[in-house]
């Protein structure tokens, strides 16, 4: 396909609004406050935030690439978005999950242009091969326009039977090439058991690395099938006021739960074998990613407050 496809629709929206609690003990030893980590430096002093944007800044216009933020993290990213102007910042009054952001950004996104094509980026995970993880996802923006109905969601190769991750169950085949399978979606399997994830790898089913992409129109029938209320509060919330009442009144929701497992006949999956996807879910995880990149490990700060008694310079070491 042609990869100088037009970009005049194509829009990004990186998802930094986490709070990253699993690894709050080791972003304190790192920088020595309680940041999310897609804010904390543990690549080579270069922040997940800053990475995401360095791996994806080909693909797309810098006037179309939004960030999700929550309003609680301002000291964090104050400093790493200064350049980005106000207008591509969505800055919610509270975290309320993966499905409202993620909305609350889609209903902006299309007020600004009907025929947008989304890619739903997370900023705190890794990949080992940006490369290949950027052929795959413009494989993905280029093969959507011929499922306009559908939602994409790359699939990342299993490389072992991990019960902390998504599975995404394949179908049957669609278009695609022999490096860029494209299938239906059966089932999703949010968290397994070890067990079933080995029933699951040896079955051929994916891990669910969260990038999502899809025309507008797509996304917008996605959440109203699943989550309608939350949907036709958010068509309606045109002040902040609104939207502060709405997240007053609204628990989380999480997009892969709430939304990807109870619709899966409206998804194709797009199987990525080279990209190195990897969750950041743990210390143990970070470390791997960190020694697999071969960048220096992050100095820790030895007198950094510890939010449990365990120090996670045990786990690091």
């Amino acid at each position: 396909m042609n990869s100088n496809a037009d970009k005049k629709h194509r829009w990004a929206v990186v998802l930094a609004g986490g709070d990253g609690k699993r690894l709050r003990e080791l972003t304190l030893r790192i920088a020595g406050d309680s940041r999310p980590k897609q804010f904390c430096p543990l690549f080579g002093g270069k922040t997940l935030l800053a990475q995401t944007c360095e791996r994806i800044a080909p693909l797309f216009n810098e006037e179309q690439t939004m960030f999700v933020l929550t309003r609680a993290h301002d000291i964090f990213y104050r400093e790493q978005l200064a350049r980005v102007h106000d207008r591509r910042k969505v800055i919610q009054p509270e975290n309320r999950g993966t499905a409202v952001a993620m909305a609350l950004c889609l209903e902006i996104v299309y007020r600004r242009d009907a025929d947008a094509l989304i890619a739903f980026l997370p900023s705190d995970h890794h990949f080992l091969n940006a490369s290949a993880f950027r052929n795959s996802l413009e494989y993905g923006l280029e093969v959507t326009t011929q499922h306009p109905q559908s939602v994409l969601v790359l699939g990342a190769e299993a490389q072992y039977p991990e019960a902390e991750y998504g599975w995404i169950q394949p179908g049957g085949p669609l278009t695609g090439t022999p490096f860029h399978p494209l299938q239906r979606v059966t089932r999703f399997w949010e968290k397994p058991t070890p067990e079933h994830a080995r029933i699951l790898q040896q079955h051929g089913c994916l891990w669910n690395t969260f990038v999502t992409v899809g025309s507008a129109g797509a996304f917008r029938k996605l959440f109203l099938a699943t989550i309608p209320q939350l949907m036709d509060s958010l068509m309606t919330c045109l002040t902040e006021d609104q939207l502060q009442d709405l997240y007053d009144e609204t628990p989380p929701v999480d997009f892969s739960r709430a939304v990807l497992s109870q619709a899966p006949e409206r998804l194709v999956v797009l199987r990525d074998e080279k990209s190195g996807w990897m969750d950041l879910g743990s210390p143990r995880r970070v470390m791997e990613a960190i020694a697999l990149s071969g960048t220096p490990a992050p100095r820790l700060v030895l007198n950094a407050p510890c939010a449990h008694e365990s120090s996670p310079l045990s786990v690091v070491a």
